[in-house]
């Protein structure tokens, strides 16, 4: 049977709209959306329908055509997901509300590229009869992978984020990493637009139907054996806290708020020692400023640690000299302070965001573009070295026999959007994962939901739980499957306490930990061989195919 549409099931005009509208609701509501104060979450079962309508809606058309409305239907699509980057310019970047209208806009068109490129993908390989649901599959995670790193990469909303409540289907990722789930996604979306489409002209699906659902069944299966091979009752475990004092972007840097940011934070960490924490992680610029031995700042943190005998993980800004003293470079870190007080190490963020923390390009568009993120540095945010994982002490300290620590990682907030970025930190040892956010420049939209989503998926894909600490939440414990084990409101001051089982390297790993994106690298393989075979069928024939299939 040819993959060529026949002409009966090529949809017209008013049809094809209706199938590309439908894939724009259905993507934007197949991540988290906070709607009338309540998380909406539908990924489980949008995640399948939201592509399966995209490739109805892009059926019989010619690959030229299949790349201008892939790519407007992206557009559309992700200019609605990511309608909080208005936020971000406007309410926090005090931008015109000109810019804030066309910010969403403009990013989307990062990933309508990719949609367009889909779009002119899929329908070249129908007119040559290779549009197996495979084929397509392959074409969508290849794609995704790509988003993950061209022009420095942006992976938010990747289709196998909204599997992210489909627990089975996650036990994959420790081995595909997330882009095992926008494959799995894609194939049952393309089997599912093959099946409809036969059903509806009165035709059994056939076997490119009948073995794609076997392959879909299969991930979850092996998804839900993996999980269920996690035990973590023999493990050690270590008391932590994550604080969130839920001060707003606005007041965040306003020198008359440093003493009541630094009190709240003091005091939820007084709470957390209480409690029994060893270790208490603060988010991403949780200090207003450097964390300096000689700075008043740096003195009342290390004062803090001796005081509540706690290991503190503190975001605050980094710096660096020049020989005369001056501060030459701004970093956004992570200060690493003991419970004797002593700032023993500190990771400095190494993906930084695009106009958010530097500007591309700065001699051509500094004169027309500033940084969002002005708080930090007055210029450039410099990036660091790259990930790490840093020893983090949580029992007495040298000389007394019982001094204990853990390796951690503590990626800082954008870094935690990019797998291989994150898996390093594992691979270099990590037994958890400490991450550190502010996201109260989305303010309440989805968008915290869509970021808690994506670092559970790095929890699953490293087999590592992950104590996340955001300024106003979402503050989280996640558990090595990806589950979120407890959270806090947004814009909420809380704290959240928890004994973190810590997951030794290498075993505490996974094979994505150790080995990376090498399931996206086998999908563009297949996809070069795919090409490869069509060429090698020769020209196409539509017009032959078409008859041929009126006939069956």
């Amino acid at each position: 049977m040819t993959d060529l549409p026949p002409s009966d099931a090529v949809p017209t005009s008013g049809g094809r709209l209706c199938w590309l509208a439908a894939y724009v609701g259905a993507s934007f509501f197949a991540f988290p959306q906070l709607v009338m104060g309540e998380v909406v979450d539908l990924g489980v079962v949008l995640a399948w329908l939201a592509p399966a309508c995209f490739i109805l809606g892009l059926r019989g058309l010619a690959p030229r055509r299949a790349l201008g409305i892939g790519g407007l239907a992206g557009l559309v699509a992700h200019s609605a997901i990511l309608h909080w980057i208005y936020v971000v310019t406007v309410t926090h970047g005090h931008a015109p509300i000109i810019v804030g209208l066309l910010a969403p806009v403009c990013l989307a068109v990062c990933i309508a590229i990719f949609t367009a490129a889909f779009g002119a993908g899929f329908a070249w390989l129908e007119v040559r009869g290779a549009a197996h649901p495979l084929s397509i599959a392959v074409l969508w995670t290849a794609l995704d992978h790509m988003r993950g790193f061209l022009f420095t990469g942006f992976p938010w909303a990747t289709l196998g984020y909204a599997q992210h409540e489909n627990l089975a289907l996650m036990g994959v990722v420790a081995y595909t990493g997330v882009y095992g789930l926008s494959f799995v996604s894609a194939l049952g979306a393309a089997a599912l637009a093959r099946a409809g489409l036969d059903l509806w002209r009165g035709v059994r699906p056939g076997a490119a139907v009948w073995s794609s659902a076997v392959i879909v069944l299969l991930a979850h299966a092996l998804g839900f054996a993996t999980l269920t091979r996690v035990d973590e009752s023999a493990l050690p475990h270590v008391r932590m806290a994550v604080v969130q004092g839920n001060i707003e972007q606005d007041v965040k840097w306003s020198p008359e708020w440093r003493g009541r940011t630094l009190t709240a934070y003091s005091d939820l960490t007084r709470r957390a020692a209480r409690e029994g924490a060893k270790v208490v992680i603060w988010p991403e610029s949780a200090v207003p400023g450097g964390v300096e031995p000689y700075r008043e700042t740096g003195k009342l943190v290390m004062a803090l640690a001796r005081e509540t005998a706690t290991t503190l993980v503190i975001g605050g800004v980094g710096l660096r000299y020049d020989g005369t003293g001056r501060v030459s470079e701004f970093f956004d870190s992570a200060f690493l302070v003991d419970r004797d007080g002593r700032i023993l190490e500190r990771y400095d963020k190494s993906h930084l965001v695009p106009f958010g923390e530097y500007v591309p390009f700065r001699g051509l568009l500094g004169r027309f573009l500033s940084a969002v993120a002005s708080g930090i540095a007055s210029g450039d945010v410099t990036p660091g070295a790259g990930p790490r994982a840093l020893t983090v002490p949580f029992g007495p300290t040298p000389p007394e026999a019982d001094s204990r620590g853990l390796r951690a990682g503590v990626p800082i907030c954008y870094e935690l959007l990019f797998p291989d970025l994150v898996r390093r930190f594992v691979d270099d040892g990590a037994q958890v994962l400490l991450a550190i956010t502010n996201d109260a420049w989305y303010g309440r939209t989805g968008a915290p939901f869509q970021f808690l989503a994506m670092t559970a998926m790095r929890s699953a894909e490293n087999r590592v739980w992950t104590a996340r600490a955001a300024n106003t939440g979402v503050t989280a414990f996640i558990d090595a499957r990806g589950r979120v084990h407890s959270r806090t409101e947004i814009f909420e001051r809380d704290l959240l306490v928890l004994d973190v089982p810590l997951r030794a390297a290498p075993a505490g790993g996974s094979f994505y930990s150790r080995h990376g994106d090498v399931f996206a690298g086998v999908c563009w393989l297949a996809a070069i061989a795919i090409v490869g075979l069509a060429l090698r069928n020769g020209r196409p024939a539509r017009r032959s195919a078409r008859k041929s299939a009126s006939g069956q």
